[in-house]
């Protein structure tokens, strides 16, 4: 897989170089470059506590994106998922301790647990009060003897870096990232494994499964569960985690593990925040990335009980672009639309004969998504069935609101929904398409005389024409043959839809930003959605 490097072995000093050009001057980095790799705070005042962690690379933002006022005082950065040197530790240790001491805040894994316990022995020779907690706090895997620390250790590097910030001493500091580190637990899952630098890619999740209780570089989870959707996977995280924490009111963070995107993240903190699994989780650090493991498509959840101070410490501001804060969980907040565009509502009226038939429309096109979504990726973005199956759910739900007995209100009506619930240019013209229809039919017009004005409408707003590679090419040619029936109809969409596998420069459309290799042979998606809903209705 290509991945925005130069070389596996310079990675980690020029992401660290890069991270230093861009922190408006607030870090630097120790000599002895690139063996020992620690970014330290510039403004650090040594009467104070200092707060040291790190690990192996591949996490970020976390370390270096967490050093500065509030949080840690340096971070000691290994290779990518590999323990930093003891040299490297004992050299941020004796760069940012003074008389107050120095708490070295570890993940639970051999290598950082014996390099950082090793330096502190050895900085205690130079006379520095060094003590050391070990994080803990992933539940996945209940039968290891020494549980793994994953993003939960973000909990104690704000708690406690609040407190080291305010003057609190060693031991306060000390005693206060003991209870966190009791308190909170973590848990994973993911779709797919990291891509290490270097390394060939492992593929041990399957389609349709996803790992839960996989650890941050990669380890394997605690088991391969059925992936459904993001309400499953979020009911799925949160039981495991509901026996480790006590009752009371919860923070949560909620992290992405480097490879989901923005959009997912909202819909996973909207299932976090409205299950019913635990239901005291009254504050949300994120969504976001805060202890990644490189591109992994997964997401993890920590939760902490906290009293009133260690509440408040979270909610310290502090001036760290990688820190989202700590905010309490809120009820969306609706307001009404601005007057006149309230949905008008047509008045219903029965008619069996044509609920049917707007039934077996919307059915065509809902069974057709995959399809057609298929067919999209070819010329464009792989939407175009899930945006007509939205649009037909939404339709069919609606059939019992529809004037079924009024075909003039009914175009109009149908037009209406699809405006308000299909998405894109298609949504708009389709509407276009059906107001125009149900216009043309009140001043007695046939149907299809009233559909050929609402095609027209839809030329003549939207500037396609026949041969330009849309859905026109196959709905031209079914209209006019329509008066000799659906048979006729449909033979002449699929001989429109079929020929637009033979356009290769699109005049119209998403297609008409493709390359003419992209487009031959494959038909037009919107075309095709023509040739489907004649052939199903004949």
């Amino acid at each position: 897989m290509a991945q925005f490097i130069n070389s596996k072995e310079s990675l980690v000093t020029e992401a660290i170089n890069g991270a230093l050009r861009t922190a408006k001057g607030r870090l630097a980095r120790l000599d002895s470059f690139p063996h020992i790799k620690v970014v330290v705070r510039k403004d650090w005042d040594k009467s104070k506590v200092a707060l040291v962690s790190g690990g192996g690379s591949g996490h970020e933002p976390a370390h270096v994106g967490y050093v500065g006022q509030g949080m840690l005082t340096a971070a000691v950065c290994g290779d990518v998922f590999a323990s930093p040197s003891v040299d490297a530790v004992l050299a941020g240790i004796l760069a940012v301790s003074g008389p107050a001491g120095c708490l070295l805040i570890v993940k639970n894994y051999t290598g950082d647990r014996l390099n950082f316990g090793l330096a502190a022995e050895r900085a205690r020779a130079y006379g520095i009060k060094v003590l050391m907690v070990i994080v803990d706090d992933d539940i996945a895997l209940p039968e290891l003897p020494q549980a793994r620390g994953v993003a939960g250790t973000l909990f104690v590097h704000k708690i406690v870096g609040a407190l080291a910030e305010s003057g609190a001493d060693l031991e306060t500091v000390y005693e206060a990232a003991k209870r966190v580190i009791k308190n909170v637990a973590s848990i994973g899952m993911s779709l797919d494994t990291c891509t290490v630098p270097g390394s060939p890619k492992e593929t041990r999740i399957a389609a349709g499964k996803a790992e839960l209780g996989l650890g941050i570089h990669g380890e394997s989870g605690v088991e391969l569960v059925d992936f459904t959707n993001a309400h499953d996977a979020m009911a799925i995280v949160l039981k495991r985690l509901k026996p480790h924490t006590s009752c009371g009111p919860k923070v949560a963070l909620l992290n992405n593990l480097g490879g989901v995107t923005p959009l997912e993240m909202s819909v996973l903190a909207e299932e976090l925040a409205t299950s019913e699994i635990i239901d005291d989780i009254l504050y949300l650090i994120g969504p976001a990335p805060m202890m990644t493991s490189l591109d992994m498509r997964g997401f993890s959840v920590s939760l902490l009980p906290v009293d009133a101070q260690e509440l408040a410490l979270l909610q310290v501001s502090v001036a760290l672009k990688d820190w989202p804060g700590c905010l309490e969980i809120n009820t969306p907040e609706i307001q009404p639309i601005p007057d006149g565009l309230t949905p008008i509502k047509p008045i219903p009226s029965a008619n069996p004969d044509a609920a049917a038939f707007v039934a077996q429309c919307c059915d065509v096109f809902i069974s057709a998504e995959t399809a057609l979504n298929a067919l999209d990726a070819q010329s464009g973005d792989g939407d175009t069935g899930s945006t007509l199956a939205g649009a037909a759910r939404a339709l069919k739900g609606a059939i019992d609101r529809l004037p079924l007995a009024d075909a003039t209100q009914l175009y109009r009506a149908i037009g209406l929904e699809l405006s308000q619930t299909m998405g894109g240019s298609s949504g708009v013209l389709l509407a276009i398409f059906f107001s125009a229809t149900g216009d043309a039919a009140s001043s007695g017009l046939s149907h299809v005389e009233a559909l050929k004005v609402g095609l027209a409408r839809v030329q003549e707003v939207g500037g396609a024409s026949a041969g330009d590679r849309t859905m026109i090419d196959a709905l031209i040619p079914a209209l006019e043959a329509l008066p000799n029936g659906f048979e006729a109809a449909s033979k002449a969409a699929r001989a429109g839809a079929d020929h637009t596998a033979t356009i290769v420069k699109a005049k119209a459309g998403r297609a008409s930003y493709i390359s003419e290799d992209r487009l031959s042979g494959h038909n037009d998606p919107g075309a095709e959605a023509v040739a489907l809903l004649f052939e199903r209705l004949k």
